[in-house]
């Protein structure tokens, strides 16, 4: 190694922030402002984000993971339990947890029962009031001075992740905050998803913008083929599983229309993501216990639980 090489190492900094809060808070919309690009998918659906995802994002010298949780809320079945389950392990070795919260929503009780959860944590915790632009100014430094008063934070921001207003500020105390130690991951690298695992995010991205409130909870995109074809374009095949008939035919449309409209964007998005022509076919199954299958759980990085 060059005494270049070995001099910048050594002043290099990198720890891990996990990204907690109520559904909708905007905790992926955070990552991908603090990663500066999008590696996390978004939509207006409460509970987009279902399992931990990482963002790997660069100030300097320092190196930050952030973990990017699925939102915390009171579970109703096993596929909550395990959303749920996986949101509180993502916090888990953090050197700093962002509890983040709508400020335009209030503080529901979601917020509050996270913020009591968050007592006795030794890491620090930074409250993070985003969505700014759209609150009522008056109201936000009441939420502040009320959460603090439940969970004195070491830090609290006003940010909006959307426009990026005070998204600096954070990045730069998230970058303070950070331990000395090599990078993870290199300088290029934004996520740690393999490329199967962007792929199905960002057609069930496209599911929840173009059907809305048409088709809930009810399902799940997976993966079944990822191959590069010998011009170096990506095929990729994938099942889109639903719980119901009815579920088949809202994402089929009338006469295949809306799956091609999905895939048709999904596949426009892949080729810019993935830096090259995509190839995507996409079927839909019902199965109306795909929850219950553990095999639906371990291709998303979901734990079982009981």
């Amino acid at each position: 190694m060059s005494e270049i090489s070995e001099a910048n190492t050594a002043a290099q900094h990198c720890g891990l922030v996990a990204i907690v809060g109520a559904p909708n808070a905007g905790k992926s919309t955070l990552v991908n402002a603090l990663v500066g690009q999008k590696v996390a998918i978004v939509s207006p659906k409460a509970q987009t984000t279902r399992t931990k995802l990482m963002g790997v994002a660069i100030r300097d010298e320092t190196q930050l993971l952030l973990v990017d949780t699925p939102g915390i809320f009171e579970p109703k079945r096993r596929f909550d339990r395990a959303m749920v389950a996986a949101a509180w392990g993502g916090a888990e070795g953090a050197d700093v947890i962002a509890l983040v919260v709508d400020a335009k929503g209030g503080l529901g009780p979601k917020v509050t029962e996270i913020a009591e959860a968050l007592k006795g944590r030794s890491e620090p915790i930074y409250l993070v009031l985003n969505k700014v632009d759209l609150a009522d100014k008056p109201k936000l430094l009441l939420h502040a001075e009320r959460l603090n008063a439940m969970l004195p934070f070491a830090e609290t921001f006003f940010i909006s992740a959307q426009t990026g207003d005070g998204v600096k500020e954070l990045k730069d105390a998230f970058a303070a905050a950070m331990p000395a130690g090599p990078w993870h991951y290199p300088e290029d690298q934004v996520s740690d998803a393999s490329e199967r695992a962007l792929a199905a995010e960002v057609t069930r991205e496209q599911i929840y913008l173009q059907l809305h409130a048409e088709l809930p909870y009810a399902s799940v995109v997976e993966t079944e083929k990822f191959e590069e074809r010998a011009d170096g374009s990506a095929e990729i095949h994938q099942q889109i599983l639903v719980e119901r008939v009815t579920q088949r035919a809202i994402v089929l449309g009338k006469g295949g229309a809306r799956i091609r409209e999905i895939g048709a964007r999904a596949r426009a998005e892949l080729a810019v993501l993935l830096d090259r022509p995509v190839h995507l076919y996409l079927h839909v199954k019902v199965k109306p216990d795909w929850d219950e299958d553990r095999s639906v759980y371990r291709d998303l990085g979901l734990d079982w639980v009981d």
